[in-house]
């Protein structure tokens, strides 16, 4: 059927508007190689939104050898040429992007993903990763001078990876502020318990004598969080009195250790900061209790705090504060820390006042009055504690100092209408010091900007 002059005449218009719309669109570019935070410029990476990651992982503890496949789902926020992902240590032997090969090159900790063809803003792609080799831990002076990350124990492994050891045994945006959501299934020798982040989806053998075990954590997950510890467990499952799920593994070797009932502790405390802080944010709450004291640290994993020894109730407590303080809301840069651990130590304050035996008002004039002002834990910047120092114990304390006086000066009306607020206006995102402080005056209806410079950002002690 021919066509009309005048429908000829729209066709062309219709077709050049069309070039013009192509010609305008930005030619494809390099990813950035790191989100630019101070403290680590080079983890995360630009170029696209990270939003499920599927692991597949093989454990041998007689090697320590990690065979892996991951398999990243993200949305291109800019059209790419190629993209980085952060691994360290461990060999990459093919790459595909949207089921084809794809060229990549490594550059210290960073992979450089080539897909055959660009990939246009907004298209949702698949980046598949097959690697392995024996992962190291990292140590140096960032967490209290420990290892952490990938730490082999007498029987497997335990996986504590705050904050940037997550890319030693998965390729990742591994950065706080690029979550997603996780499948992960942990392949390991019959006989061992591969525990990871949200629920147990199946448990399987397969005909070479090992067990798989398949978690699924489906709320958007820091990187830091993820975990895959592996060893022989006790575990006991049911549900909080309140009915939150709950899955508690404890190493044999540490049952019973301190007479501390990790179980009971871990069901009463989510139920009560449930009630504090707003309705628990994930579908499970527990424990993974490991025989690793040489990490000398526990760590707030994701629906599974991980504890490198049976502790004690109080650092229970605050590792399960973190699932709302850390977890759920986390942090845009690591300079905004405090937000994590001044709010989890303050946790540990509410919960002894909670339990009738100190008030955190006594709490916080016990910490204050035993440390003079030529202490250098008056020297730390809290909102800003630099990246080797940025778990000293001023972000800690002097962070939950700064709640306690923000209580006091608010009022605990106040207080405590803004905590549940918090929680919900930034749940499975990412926040800074400036959007709690904005909360906070909008909530006590008073200016606080004084207060929280003199606190978080002023060296020195404070008078009172």
């Amino acid at each position: 059927m021919a066509l009309s002059r005048s429908a000829r005449l729209a066709a062309l218009t219709v077709a050049a508007a069309s070039f013009c719309l192509i010609a305008a669109s930005p030619a494809p570019e390099p990813g950035a190689d790191g989100i630019g935070d101070t403290y680590f410029p080079q983890l995360g990476n630009g170029g696209f939104d990270a939003r499920h990651y599927d692991l597949d992982v093989a454990y041998n503890p007689d090697t320590d050898r990690l065979d892996g496949r991951t398999t990243l789902t993200a949305r291109a926020t800019q059209n790419l040429s190629s993209f980085d992902l952060d691994l360290q240590q461990l060999t990459v032997t093919r790459v595909e992007v949207d089921g084809r090969r794809a060229d990549f090159t490594r550059t210290g900790d960073e992979i450089v993903v080539t897909p055959r063809g660009s990939i246009r803003k907004g298209h949702t792609f698949r980046a598949a990763v097959t690697y392995g080799g024996v992962p190291e831990a990292l140590s140096g002076p960032i967490v209290f001078g420990s290892d952490y990350g990938w730490m082999k124990t007498t029987d497997g492994v335990f996986v504590a990876c705050e904050p940037n050891a997550a890319s030693t045994w998965f390729p990742s945006s591994d950065h706080p502020s690029d979550k997603a959501t996780y499948d992960i299934r942990i392949k390991a020798p019959k006989g061992l318990t591969g525990v990871s982040n949200g629920r147990l989806v199946d448990t399987y053998d397969t005909k070479g004598g090992q067990t798989v075990h398949h978690w699924r954590e489906s709320k958007p997950m820091a990187t830091y969080l993820a975990t895959a510890s592996i060893g022989k467990f006790d575990v006991k499952s049911g549900r909080t009195p309140a009915g939150t799920p709950i899955y508690v593994a404890i190493d044999p070797v540490l049952a019973n250790s301190n007479g501390v009932d990790v179980y009971a502790v871990t069901a009463e405390a989510t139920d009560y900061w449930s009630r504090v802080f707003g309705p628990y944010p994930f579908e499970e709450t527990g424990a993974v209790v490991d025989d690793m004291p040489q990490a000398g640290f526990s760590l707030e994993t994701q629906s599974k705090p991980s504890y490198s020894a049976v502790r004690n109730e109080s650092t229970i407590v605050h590792e399960l504060a973190h699932q709302w303080f850390g977890d759920s809301v986390s942090v845009e840069q690591w300079q905004h820390i405090w937000l994590n651990e001044g709010f989890a130590t303050y946790a540990q304050w509410l919960w002894a006042e909670h339990k009738g035996t100190q008030s955190a008002h006594d709490a916080f004039l016990a910490g204050y009055n035993s440390r003079p002002a030529t202490s250098s834990f008056w020297q730390t910047k809290v909102g800003d504690p630099q990246r080797d120092t940025m778990f000293a114990s001023a972000v800690y304390q002097r962070g939950a100092m700064t709640l306690q006086v923000l209580r006091e000066r608010i009022g605990d009306k106040a207080f405590f209408k803004l905590l549940p607020a918090w929680t919900k206006l930034h749940r499975y995102g990412n926040a800074r010091t400036s959007d709690f402080i904005a909360l906070a005056e909008r909530i006590s209806g008073q200016r606080l900007d004084g207060l929280f410079d003199t606190w978080l950002y002023t060296t020195g002690k404070p008078s009172l």
